[in-house]
């Protein structure tokens, strides 16, 4: 990898591993519904620009129907729960339950059809990939403050961030990544406004604004702009890598900033869970779906 593509990932890493912090501040006196209208809205004002002057905007308008699909599964429905979930599940352990991507893409390969999805191998990371999850969530669950509810919201997520993927792979080839992210994010938007408007209950406070404004232009545009600028340069087979740093960064900065509890079953269940992830993931080439959530 070159010094480009490693300065690339170190910062894909660091990025994506953030948005669960900033949404965990955001939601204290923001409705979830308005952190997804203000992130998608925000970050689709800012890509606007340079989607119409490389032409990807108008190459996305001709595949709006499969762009509305997209964007209602790896945007609407996961933005609205981690929003929903965060308010009372600790950051740290939704970016880990949400590193479950790769256990949920190989299921969901093998129903699409590709029946080498589950060997061997596939088959014993889903095994240790669950245990892993149930070790962490048993841990966690154990002083009575995390809900089964919000577990579920977020292993939701992860399955919307595995077919999300199979959409753009084989619908969505031709499409510029700039251009889809900036329509899939306006559509977003356009629907969650008004919901917003409804459901926003009070004044927000400057640091859940600050997390908001911090999710929408460097979770969410600057790193739709860095994503494809690392594919392009190291490929998507390497960049998938960064399903597996996400959850350690997010359960650091959950610890350090915001003082969440690292409990022992956690700090066992992480490595059990990204190794399953890693056996679940199996081999793959440059062809095939990138299992990378955009959280």
């Amino acid at each position: 990898m070159s010094r480009r593509g490693l300065i690339l990932f170190a910062t894909m890493s660091v990025i994506w591993g953030l948005p669960y912090l900033l949404i965990s501040v955001a939601v204290e006196s923001l409705a979830p519904a308005t952190v997804v209208a203000g992130r998608t809205g925000i970050a689709a004002l800012l890509l606007l620009p340079l989607a119409i002057r490389q032409g990807s905007l108008r190459i996305a308008l001709q595949h709006w129907r499969w762009i509305l699909a997209f964007a209602a599964i790896e945007m609407s429905v996961p933005f609205i729960l981690l929003g929903h979930a965060e308010q009372t599940l600790p950051s740290g352990l939704t970016g880990l339950l949400v590193a479950t991507v790769p256990l949920f893409g190989a299921i969901v390969s093998y129903v699409l059809g590709d029946h080498h999805a589950l060997t061997r191998s596939r088959i014993l990371g889903l095994v240790l990939g669950l245990a892993g999850v149930a070790l962490v969530v048993g841990a966690a669950g154990g002083d009575g403050d995390v809900r089964l509810v919000n577990v579920v919201e977020v292993l939701i997520v992860a399955v919307c961030y595995s077919i999300a993927p199979f959409i753009t792979d084989r619908k969505l080839q031709a499409v510029p990544g700039i251009g889809l992210a900036t329509l899939a994010l306006g559509m977003v938007a356009v629907v969650y406004t008004p919901i917003a408007a409804l459901t926003q209950d009070g004044t927000p406070t400057h640091r859940s604004l600050e997390a908001l404004l911090a999710l929408a232009i460097v979770c969410t545009a600057i790193a739709f702009v860095v994503f494809f600028a690392l594919i392009r340069e190291v490929g998507p087979a390497r960049a998938t890598v960064i399903t597996f740093i996400n959850p350690v960064i997010a359960l650091a900065l959950g610890v350090v900033i915001l003082g969440e509890t690292l409990s022992a079953g956690q700090l066992l269940g992480l490595p059990i869970v990204l190794a399953g992830c890693w056996l679940a993931a199996g081999q793959r080439t440059d062809d095939g779906p990138i299992l990378i959530p955009e959280p």
